[in-house]
């Protein structure tokens, strides 16, 4: 073996310098290039997100007539706006203040870059910015604010990108909707509507300059809290425009003298918060982004109706802690529900005394016992069933007796009247006018248990008790739910259920419209003698004091056990109203507490300014075919084919007048 050969095959073949350095250079381009490809591509995916912009919107919800009820927003309240609303003196004064020559770069002004390095560089700090508006709105939407170079290379790119893909009009468009103005308004639209309680094309020369030099500082220049520096900052907008020569020295100084009023407004200016409530409940079966998907949400509520309806609720609030000055206020509470007969639109819903102390929503979510008002359904089966309302029924008192355990134990049920006496023989108008519990209890047993179950079934009543507690009301509901069954009485029998949504709008202007369901319970016929029995509540019986002149009102009080829930349901030609009072906690009010003085009271009160308020209403119930008047121990009295008079005394009926 040759060791020499071999030693010389060991070593190593030289390689020339400028092998190397050309190798390194190779690497060096590869890696810049795949730097580079990296570099545009994570660029790319974030601009693609500002070219496809989709910000969080406010949702606002409207009254009957088109009035703002509340904004409804999650993190950022923002009202959208097209570049073709947004007046163009709004743009002019923007791009003085920010980007003289917007409309002329690619997303990044070089000149400008060099003029802030030089005076960075002499003032050894970083003391100016050359951000156009389209890095501006990029720092503000896609990336931190921190000034290091790789971030300002970033945006350098994503810029270049953006204006690629978007015109200068839709850039606009974006950094104005997305932009903080200060007082978490977001987008100037929302800005000039909070500030200045106008829309864009409402607002003046200096209204503009205020809101375009806000985003520079929106702490500072928010005019609700330093009005003097938003003025001042103002001016400089308007000097630079007047300099630019894009406004006359004429324009300049009207702008400086025009007078300017600036609002401190609550950001949902919520007027219904209970109502608002509902409404979110409601549109949130339906889409799951209702806190930011900036719909236009159409309410049935009419705010007029809905304020009259707290001043009821209030007033009757009041009125019970004039008469019982230990009242527990942090207990006590309330509910008030109005329905337009004609079509279950919800005209007003109040769910509680003081939404700030407790937005417990009452006229929705409780289930409280609903005494005697529930009785008005029982004697509509009895009606429905062939009794006339001069049918007399026993108003006596019956014990009743109840097997219950292993041992067969037995408990007495022992009801009375309210006034604890009897009346023996009592005709259903009169029974139901004075709230009899003993005529009641006897009229369901000689129509049956079974039947008036399974007839309140019908009806749409739920979790209806087997058993005779019904007679007196045992049965639970919110003020809401119930509302649709008295609207079923001024409504000749029909069933409708009430809404809240009447029309929903997106922020592209697709509609859904909402309309309620409705189902013919009651004959018309036969619901009329109902309706004449209830006006006789008020006008004679345990709702007197809800009577007011010149209407007629039918309706019917209710108290359950231990005075622990107050009601009243009355029903005019056009509306139904509900109101209920009890302490939250389900504890008795006090004894001086019934339906018929504490919930017919704030009726009144309601029903007397609502006809201020809306005096074409109508007056009178209409009469529907088959229904006939006579006369029945020398009173007119209403009766049907159906319900005709009692036999013995049917000849004193004058059968020839018809409605």
């Amino acid at each position: 073996m040759n060791t020499e050969n071999f030693e010389e095959e060991l070593e190593p073949k030289k390689i020339s310098k400028k092998k190397i350095i050309a190798a390194a250079l190779a690497l060096a381009m590869a890696g810049f290039a795949i730097f580079a490809v990296n570099t545009y591509q994570n660029a790319y995916y974030q601009a693609i997100e500002l070219i496809n912009y989709n910000p969080k919107l406010t949702t606002q919800f409207f009254d009957r007539n088109g009035e703002l009820v509340a904004n409804y927003f999650e993190d950022e309240n923002r009202l959208y706006a097209e570049f073709e609303d947004i007046p163009y003196r709004m743009v002019e004064a923007l791009v003085a203040i920010e980007d003289t020559v917007f409309f002329e770069h690619d997303g990044v002004n070089v000149e400008a870059i060099l003029r802030a390095t030089l005076k960075n560089i002499k003032n050894m700090k970083y003391s100016e910015g050359a951000s156009t508006l389209t890095q501006q709105l990029i720092k503000n939407t896609l990336l931190t604010r921190e000034k290091t170079l790789k971030r300002k290379i970033n945006e350098a790119l994503i810029a270049l990108i953006i204006e690629q893909h978007l015109t200068k009009e839709q850039i606009m468009e974006r950094y104005l909707n997305h932009i903080y103005f200060g007082h978490n308004y977001y987008g100037v639209r929302t800005a000039s509507e909070g500030y200045f309680r106008k829309s864009l094309d409402e607002l003046n020369l200096k209204e503009i300059a205020m809101l375009v030099g806000i985003p520079r500082q929106p702490n500072s220049y928010d005019p609700t809290k330093h009005l003097n520096l938003t003025l001042a900052r103002a001016n400089s907008v308007l000097n630079r425009m007047k300099t630019l020569g894009w406004i006359s020295e004429e324009e300049y100084n009207e702008a400086l003298a025009e007078e300017v009023k600036v609002y401190d407004d609550t950001l949902s200016k919520n007027k219904a918060p209970y109502a608002v409530d509902e409404a979110v409940r409601e549109a949130s079966l339906l889409y799951d982004n209702v806190r930011s998907g900036g719909y236009k949400i159409y309410l049935s509520i009419d705010l007029k109706t809905q304020q009259l309806a707290r001043d009821a609720l209030e007033f009757g609030y009041q009125k019970i802690l004039e008469r019982n000055k230990n009242a527990n206020t942090s207990m006590l509470n309330g509910a008030i529900v109005v329905l337009d007969n004609s079509n279950g639109d919800i005209l007003a819903l109040v769910g509680g005394h003081n939404y700030t102390q407790s937005p417990f929503n009452r006229a929705v979510s409780i289930n409280r016992q609903l005494g005697s008002s529930f009785k008005p359904f029982l004697y509509q089966i009895a009606l429905d069933s062939g009794y006339s309302t001069m049918d007399l029924i026993p108003d006596i008192s019956r014990v009743y007796v109840e097997g219950s355990g292993e041992k067969n134990e037995t408990k007495e049920w022992v009801p009375k009247n309210i006034e604890s006496n009897f009346q023996g023989l009592v005709t259903l108008k009169d029974a139901l006018t004075r709230s009899r519990n003993l005529a009641t209890i006897n009229l369901v047993t000689s129509i049956g248990l079974e039947t008036a179950h399974r007839e309140l079934l019908k009806m749409g009543f739920k979790n209806v008790p087997h058993d005779l507690s019904i007679s007196l009301g045992s049965l639970g509901m919110s003020p809401l739910e119930y509302s649709k069954f008295y609207g079923m009485f001024a409504n000749g029998g029909t069933l409708i259920e009430p809404k809240m949504v009447r029309k929903i709008v997106n922020r592209f202007g697709a509609e859904q419209l909402f309309e309620s369901e409705k189902e013919q319970i009651l004959d018309p016929a036969q619901n009329y003698l109902m309706i004449d029995m209830l006006k006789s509540v008020v006008d004679s019986g345990t709702g007197r004091a809800a009577k007011v002149n010149g209407i007629e009102i039918a309706g019917k009080t209710g108290t359950s056990n231990n005075n622990i829930d107050a009601w009243f349901c009355g029903i005019t030609p056009d509306i139904s109203v509900i109101i209920w009072y009890g302490n939250d906690d389900n504890t008795p009010m006090p004894a001086s507490e019934v339906g018929g003085r504490t919930s017919t009271v704030p009726f009144a009160n309601f029903l007397q300014n609502y006809l201020k308020t809306y005096p074409a209403a109508n007056r009178r119930f209409s009469i529907p075919a088959g229904v006939k008047k006579g006369i029945y121990n020398g009173k007119e009295e209403y009766f049907t084919a159906k319900s005709p008079f009692p036999s013995a005394s049917r000849t004193a009926a004058s059968e020839d007048t018809l409605f």
